[in-house]
Order: structure tokens, then sequence, then C-alpha cells
């Protein structure tokens, strides 16, 4: 159950950024994420989430921000963003705590605009990593 929420959240987070930063209605139809989880001491794992990102080059609004909501997150663990170009390079990272309910939400430049002139921050397809600490098993924690 716990992953299945996890999932969606992170498929909203990815939808969210794709409606800021593309024009496309097909954004959220093409978007697929892959999850896998790294246990870390048997107890606590991290969560690794990628989803793809396209930046289009249409795009007029400053700002795309990822957010999401973890049921079973380990306190004092920030989430982590990574951002990587279509050839790999990596091309923003960023770290954002994580609330006493489990939401978290990362707000990042897209484009800018300096003596007039549009400087496209992001423009194109990207791949963008979230890393989260989780219980494992969330529902031992409770019954201890």
């Amino acid at each position: 159950m716990n992953k299945s929420v996890n999932t969606i959240a992170l498929v909203t987070a990815a939808v969210l950024i794709g409606s800021l930063m593309s024009t496309s209605t097909s954004f959220a139809d093409e978007q697929e994420s892959q999850t896998e989880i790294i246990s870390i001491d048997g107890t606590i794992g991290i969560e690794k989430t990628t989803v793809s990102l396209f930046a289009s080059s249409d795009n007029i609004l400053p700002w795309g921000f990822v957010e999401g909501k973890i049921l079973n997150h380990v306190s004092d663990y920030p989430v982590i963003i990574q951002i990587y170009d279509s050839e790999g390079d990596a091309v923003h990272f960023a770290q954002t705590n994580v609330e006493d309910d489990g939401s978290y939400e990362y707000r990042f430049r897209v484009l800018s605009i300096n003596d007039n002139q549009v400087i496209k921050i992001f423009e194109g397809d990207y791949s963008v990593k979230i890393f989260k600490v989780i219980y494992l098993n969330p529902d031992l924690l409770k019954q201890a």
C-alpha cells in the first residue's frame, strides 16, 4: 500500500513538473517512472525513483518544482533531487527537508530574464532522480 501511495505521489510530482515546463498535453500520458529500494540496514532503506522530464522550448513559466508525500519517511533525512540532461550529465542537484507529515517540495528556476533577454536554464529532455530514506517495514515499527 505504502509503495503505491509513494508511486502516486512521485507521478503527481512529475506531472506537476511537466505542466509547468511543457505546453504538450501528452506529457502525463507518456510519463513513466522507475522505483527501486536499496536496503541500508534491514530497517531503513533508500527509495530511488527516476522520472523523465521534458522542458518545452515554448515554456514561459520561470519555475519548476518537485513535490510529494512519503508515508513511511525516516525523520531528519532530506529528499535528494538530481537532474541529468539527455547525455547523462548532471545539471542540477538539490535537497529539501521532509515535513512531519511526510510532505516535501523543492522549487527550481527553469528560465530567467536578464536585460530583457530570456535565458532557458532547462530545455529538452531530462532524467530526474529522487532519493528518499524510508522505513522498509513501517507496520513493524507501529507494533513496537
